[in-house]
């Protein structure tokens, strides 16, 4: 990683799951690996933190987990800038039952756009774009993109809107969802067979895929950060766009869906040089052992979120 004195550093952090000892469920585990997170960054520190969502455990169903969430980031010292995640907000929309009901109902899981107003009022707007050092940084959340939610008219203006706006020498995109699994050109995935469905999870689906990118590449977008899948690659670069998929600080997953998986839990670190952007992940320095905790894992569904523990 460069020492150039004239670089400067920017972080990437996302799917932190920080819980609260008040909710149905509770992981200190996951909270304790925040903190070494945090610790970590700040002795980085790093000009700005991009945090790519699911900053709550259950903030689509328990929306007073937010302030908790944010009290941690402001604790940074360092400035933060946020979008939103499934846990946050509520998952990606499905039209029909999938093949893991009755464990999942995934249509009562679906987000909503009173949930994303919530987010907005309790935790950060969205989406957003600004300028630093010459590099334009975006966040936006992509997966509510060709839905019917009145949030996703506001994407498509904000969408448009970048083309307009002067270039930069990189733009940078935060996203929650990757917006592939595989392959940029990965099919449909059906929810209802059991093959296919933690692809179709995880993943965006062809035609909004097709339509981000194509509006990621008219606003001169050169990086898209992604989570949600607790896992990362190396990154790899598409038609000048290079995706970066990051990993978790809370839990891991999805680590043996590719040869080339890790699961290793810790963040991204961006050092900008002269010459362009260098990526180094900083794994946690310390892994906590805790295994105390409550409550069911998973998306329960509504029956199963039990009153909250005395």
């Amino acid at each position: 990683m460069s020492d150039n004195k004239d670089s400067w550093k920017f972080v990437h952090i996302t799917d932190i799951h920080i819980g609260s000892p008040d909710s149905y469920r509770f992981a200190p585990v996951w909270n304790e690996q925040w903190e070494t997170a945090a610790e970590q960054i700040k002795a980085i520190n790093p000009e700005l933190v991009l945090v790519g969502g699911d900053i709550t455990r259950d903030g689509d169903t328990e929306p007073e987990q937010f302030a908790n969430s944010i009290k941690h980031l402001n604790s940074l010292g360092i400035p933060w800038h946020l979008i939103p995640g499934n846990m946050d907000t509520g998952n990606k929309i499905a039209d029909r039952p999938g093949a893991r009901m009755p464990e999942r109902n995934d249509l009562e899981l679906n987000i909503t756009e009173e949930n994303l107003q919530i987010f907005k009022a309790q935790a950060a707007p969205f989406p957003w774009t600004f300028t630093h050092r010459d590099i334009r940084f975006s966040g936006c959340y992509e997966i509510i993109k060709d839905t019917d939610l009145p949030s996703a008219q506001e994407l498509d203006t904000f969408l448009a809107g970048l083309s307009e706006l002067p270039s930069a020498d990189h733009h940078i995109m935060l996203n929650h969802y990757p917006l592939f699994v595989d392959d940029i050109d990965e099919p449909h995935y059906d929810i209802t067979k059991e093959d296919d469905y933690l692809a179709w999870y995880f993943g965006v689906d062809p035609e909004p895929r097709k339509n981000l990118i194509k509006a990621y590449k008219a606003s001169g977008v050169t990086h898209v950060l992604s989570g949600h899948i607790h896992c990362r690659r190396p990154p790899f670069t598409i038609d000048g766009i290079t995706y970066i998929k990051g990993a978790s600080t809370a839990m891991k997953q999805f680590g043996d869906r590719w040869p080339d998986g890790d699961d290793t839990l810790g963040f991204q670190v961006f050092t900008v040089t002269p010459d362009g952007i260098e990526f180094e992940f900083h794994p946690l320095t310390r892994i906590s052992t805790r295994t105390d905790g409550w409550g069911p894992g998973g998306h329960p569904q509504g029956a199963k979120r039990a009153a909250r523990k005395s």
